[in-house]
């Protein structure tokens, strides 16, 4: 059965004739729209020239670069060739990808570039099974090679099209490994088909939406949306380099824009920055702008109606004052949406209060992404939503979050043993997480059950919560939450550089970060944030101590994941004195 498959899905969607391009890429001279045409032509001829070098089925065929065309295009063409595509983080080191690389059997990479086709090369001899390392500028030849094949083998890719099943897989998607080695989940082509179906139920996207695409094509996340763009009928902008974001935003002016909440809670901080610095007249405006937009947010989330004074008010408040920040998104933003990680509800509410909902959800890469999600019309900030179409929830007797659903992966490539640790014989998911389902439906994630402290007291505490409330702050960069089997829970605190130069000019005192954070008036500054965050908490989870951490966590540094989570493990290890600090008397 070949209808649930990726390359029908693709197909479909060129065949459905949608109005308006398939992407938006960037190029030298501007952004380049790109037609389904110009697509699907290079898609089938990057298919026949893989099957000219003799791709089968089942060939693991690895993705190394960022967000762009090309990957998307040849991740289709891998599709339509029953190839698994291996994808790798454009941000791994040389060791990650040989691991990959091994782990998955690859007989081929496509490589952005040069610097990442050296990545590869210099450890090839270790990978016997090797034999294509292509890179972009590869990319003509193979089409042309494609073009040739097809000529003279007219039926080859029919004949292989039809040997593709549902229940074949369709790519192998790396955990981001924040406890141990990356571990390959088997998707099959029947799980993203379903998933991408269950998404679009939900009406998060519009045929015709424009979607600013800048999350890793090797997350989940990243690649349901890429996946959704045929079947819905929206464009995508690739965008490679989140520092570009801002830039693209202005310029494409998306009506969907997809992040994690890194992104957000950047944005949150500038604005809280720029809220703080306004005096008089405009100090006043904004505060009466910001108050009108939480009343009117508070009722729209109790269901209510405005009533015609408070919309009045929040219209003309929108014209003095939330309008500027919807330009920073490019003014013609719809929906927003998070995922990959908890957002703050605090940050949620600011966003709403100036007009820009951000809608949560939930899932993991063994369900092929998605369970459960926030829409526009059924939504509870705090939450994240309940669950998606066909998929059934329940909680295990220590709260753990249980996921039977079509989207269901068909577990750990070369692990048995971790697949049966997580997925039981009637199909239950072992999520990981510790949740709370309230009589709504509505899902509330507490804590990663592996991350859940229990102190020496006896007395359970979810670290998350904490290290979200720490971030809301615009001084806080990152937190970390310890205290499992210690006395009392502590944390590790990076600063935002920006906020702590602006704040030490505004004290007089030098910007270089290492001498500020051994400075008492820093230490006074961030003690006010953890009295904050532990004023309305029991006594046993209130925050004793803190280390203020010389610099930032980095993807770079090992702290943080591709996707921005904090990799604890490498944070712990690293940070051992001064967490040990933390309970020295």
């Amino acid at each position: 059965m070949s209808e649930r498959t990726i390359w029908r899905l693709w197909q479909n969607g060129v065949a459905a004739g949608h109005p308006e391009p398939a992407y938006l890429t960037e190029t030298a001279e501007g952004w380049r729209e790109v037609s389904w045409r110009e697509a699907a032509e290079r898609v089938e001829q990057y298919a026949n020239g893989l099957l000219a070098r003799g791709i089968r089925k089942g060939d693991a065929f690895a993705l190394l670069a960022r967000t762009t065309l090309e990957w998307g295009l040849f991740d289709f063409a891998l599709a339509h060739v029953g190839a698994v595509g291996a994808a790798i983080y454009a941000n791994s080191s040389p060791k990650d990808v040989h691991y990959v690389l091994e782990h998955s059997d690859s007989v081929g990479v496509l490589c952005e570039d040069a610097e990442q086709r050296a990545k590869v090369e210099a450890g090839r001899a270790d990978l016997p099974r090797l034999r294509e390392v292509l890179t972009y500028d590869d990319l003509p030849a193979l089409a042309a090679e494609g073009a040739a094949f097809a000529e003279g083998n007219p039926d080859a890719l029919a004949t292989r099209l039809a040997e593709i099943g549902e229940d074949d897989i369709f790519t192998f998607i790396y955990t981001s490994g924040t406890t141990g080695p990356p571990k390959a989940c088997m998707i099959r082509h029947r799980n993203y088909a379903e998933m991408v179906r269950i998404a679009h139920s939900v009406r998060l996207t519009e045929p015709g939406d424009r979607l600013l695409l800048f999350l890793p094509l090797a997350h989940n996340y990243g690649r349901l949306l890429h996946l959704l763009g045929p079947y819905v009928g929206f464009t995508i902008a690739f965008v490679p380099e989140p520092t570009a974001v801002a830039d693209a935003l202005q310029t494409v002016q998306p009506t969907v824009l997809p992040s994690v909440p890194r992104v957000y809670e950047k944005v949150h901080t500038a604005l809280v920055a720029r809220f703080a610095e306004a005096t008089g007249v405009k100090r006043r405006l904004i505060d009466w702008a910001v108050g009108v937009g939480r009343r009117a947010s508070a009722l729209e989330q109790a269901g209510k109606p405005l009533g015609g004074s408070l919309a009045l008010q929040r219209r003309l408040a929108h014209r003095l004052v939330y309008r500027k920040v919807h330009e920073r998104f490019g003014g013609r933003l719809r929906g927003a949406f998070s995922g990959g990680a908890p957002l703050s509800r605090e940050i949620i509410e600011f966003f709403d209060a100036l007009g820009i909902r951000i809608l949560e959800g939930y899932g993991l890469t063994e369900c092929t992404t998605g369970a459960t999600a926030n829409s526009v019309d059924r939504f509870r900030f705090g939450t994240v939503g309940c669950a998606l179409p066909d998929v059934e929830l329940r909680l295990a007797q220590d709260g753990e979050l249980l996921i039977r659903s079509p989207t269901i992966f068909a577990g750990y490539f070369k692990d048995p043993e971790a697949t049966a640790a997580v997925l039981d014989d009637d199909g239950w998911l072992r999520s990981g997480d510790i949740a709370e389902i309230d009589d709504d439906g509505f899902v509330t994630i507490t804590d990663r059950k592996k991350d859940i402290i229990v102190t020496a007291g006896g007395k359970n505490i979810a670290p998350q919560n904490l290290e979200n409330d720490l971030k809301t702050s615009r001084y806080v960069s990152q937190a970390l939450v310890v205290g499992d089997r210690r006395p009392y829970p502590a944390a590790l605190i990076t600063l935002d550089p920006a906020e702590l130069a602006s704040w030490a000019a505004q004290h007089g005192l030098d910007g270089d970060p290492e001498a500020l954070v051994r400075d008492g008036r820093v230490h006074e500054l961030v003690q006010g944030v953890v009295d904050d965050v532990n004023r309305d908490r029991s006594r046993f989870e209130q925050l004793k101590r803190f280390a203020v951490l010389p610099q930032d966590f980095t993807i770079e540094g090992g702290e943080l994941t591709p996707t921005l989570k904090v990799r604890r493990r490498v944070v712990l290890e690293r940070y051992a004195d001064e967490i040990e600090g933390l309970y020295q008397p």
